[in-house]
C-alpha cells in the first residue's frame, strides 16, 4: 500500500485510537468503561518496556488501524516472546494489506527485540481475520481456558 504509514502511537493519537478501539470492541460485542480507555492508552504510549506497545496505521492521513502487543517472559525460551493482543482495521480498508502491514510491523518489533515468537488469539467466528492469519501465521492446536466465575 503506497500511502499506508504505520508508526508507534503518540499522545495526539488518542481520539483516532479511541474511535478504532471502540469499533474493535463492538466487533466482539463488548464495551469498557472510559477509565479503561484512559489507562489502556496511557500504557500503550508509556516508555515502560514491561507495558503494552501500540501501533497505528494511516492511509492518506486517515487513521485506519491499530494493534497492541506486549513482550513477556516465557518458561520455554530464554528470550522474551511477543503477544499480539489486539488488531483492528477499519472495515472500509479491509483487504488492502493494512492488517498484514500491522502484523508485519509487530513482527519487525519482535525481531528488533530478539523475541523469537509472536502469537495471538482470535475468536473462531472471526472468519475475515482468520483468512489473513492463515497467510501470515501458523494455526496451533492450543485451546484457551479462562478461570471459571
Amino acid at each position: 500500500m503506497p500511502d499506508l504509514q504505520i508508526r508507534a502511537l503518540e499522545h495526539d493519537d488518542r481520539a483516532d485510537w479511541a474511535r478504532l478501539w471502540k469499533l474493535y470492541l463492538q466487533f466482539y460485542k463488548t464495551t469498557l468503561p472510559e477509565r479503561v480507555y484512559d489507562s489502556t492508552f496511557r500504557r500503550l504510549i508509556s516508555a515502560d518496556e514491561h507495558e503494552f506497545s501500540g501501533l497505528i496505521a494511516f492511509l492518506d492521513e486517515q487513521a485506519v488501524g491499530i494493534t497492541h502487543y506486549l513482550f513477556h517472559r516465557s518458561c520455554w525460551s530464554e528470550q522474551n516472546v511477543c503477544y499480539l493482543q489486539d488488531l483492528y482495521v477499519d472495515q472500509s480498508v479491509r483487504g488492502t494489506g493494512a492488517g498484514r502491514a500491522l502484523i508485519e510491523a509487530v513482527y519487525s518489533a519482535a525481531d528488533e527485540a530478539d523475541a523469537p515468537s509472536v502469537y495471538w488469539h482470535t475468536q473462531h467466528f472471526n472468519y475475515e481475520g482468520r483468512r489473513l492469519y492463515d497467510r501470515v501465521g501458523q494455526l496451533t492446536p492450543f485451546l484457551r481456558y479462562d478461570r471459571a466465575k
